[in-house]
C-alpha cells in the first residue's frame, strides 16, 4: 500500500485504538508524549492528533513512530507500507513489537480496572467513616481515630483521581 492507501485505511482514532486508548466524546485521550496529563489534552482528529499541553502533533505515521520509537519507514511497513526495493521487511521485529503493544495493552486495561475497584472501595469506607464520625463523640479517642482513618483515605481518593500515574503507580505496588 501506498502513504495515501494507508491513511485512506486507518482513521486517527483507529490508529490510538490500536495502542489500547479509547477517545472521550470530544475526542481527546491522555497524552502518551509527556507525564502528569492529569485531563486528557491530546486530541484525536480525523486525521491528525495535537496535544494542547505538550505540542505533540502530527499523522497516524507520526503517532505510531512517536509511540514505538520507530522511522518513518519502520512506521509505514507497520501500517502495511510496502517499498520495492527488495529489502525484506523483518517480520520478526514487527511482531515483536505487535506483542508488546498488545502487553502494554493488556497492563493498561488491568490497571484501570484496579484504579476503579479501588475508587469503589474508598467511596464505601468513606461512607462508612463518615456514619461512624456521627457515631462518636466529638474529640473522643474513637472520633479522632475515624477523623484520622478519614484523612487517609481521602488523600488516597485524592491520588486516585486527579494524581500523578507515578503516585498510582506506587499506591498499587503496596497493596
Amino acid at each position: 500500500m501506498t502513504v495515501e492507501e494507508i491513511k485512506d485505511t486507518y482513521s486517527m482514532r483507529d490508529i490510538v485504538e490500536r495502542y489500547g486508548f479509547q477517545p472521550s466524546r470530544a475526542g481527546f485521550i491522555p497524552c502518551p508524549f509527556h507525564s502528569g496529563d492529569r485531563q486528557a489534552s491530546l486530541k484525536i482528529y480525523d486525521r491528525d492528533f495535537h496535544c494542547h499541553a505538550c505540542g505533540a502533533n502530527g499523522d497516524i505515521f507520526s503517532f505510531v513512530q512517536m509511540m514505538d520509537d520507530l522511522s518513518f519507514k519502520e512506521a509505514f511497513i507497520e501500517l502495511g507500507g510496502d517499498y520495492h526495493s527488495g529489502e525484506k521487511v523483518h517480520l520478526s521485529q514487527i511482531l515483536m513489537r505487535k506483542r508488546e503493544r498488545e502487553k502494554k495493552r493488556r497492563y493498561e486495561e488491568a490497571f484501570r480496572a484496579w484504579k476503579l475497584q479501588k475508587l469503589i472501595e474508598l467511596c464505601r469506607l468513606l461512607r462508612m467513616y463518615d456514619e461512624l464520625e456521627m457515631i462518636f463523640e466529638p474529640l473522643s479517642d474513637e472520633w479522632v481515630l475515624v477523623i484520622n482513618k478519614k484523612q487517609v483515605l481521602e488523600e488516597d481518593y485524592r491520588i486516585l483521581t486527579s494524581g500523578f500515574r507515578k503516585e498510582q503507580e506506587e499506591m498499587r505496588s503496596l497493596e
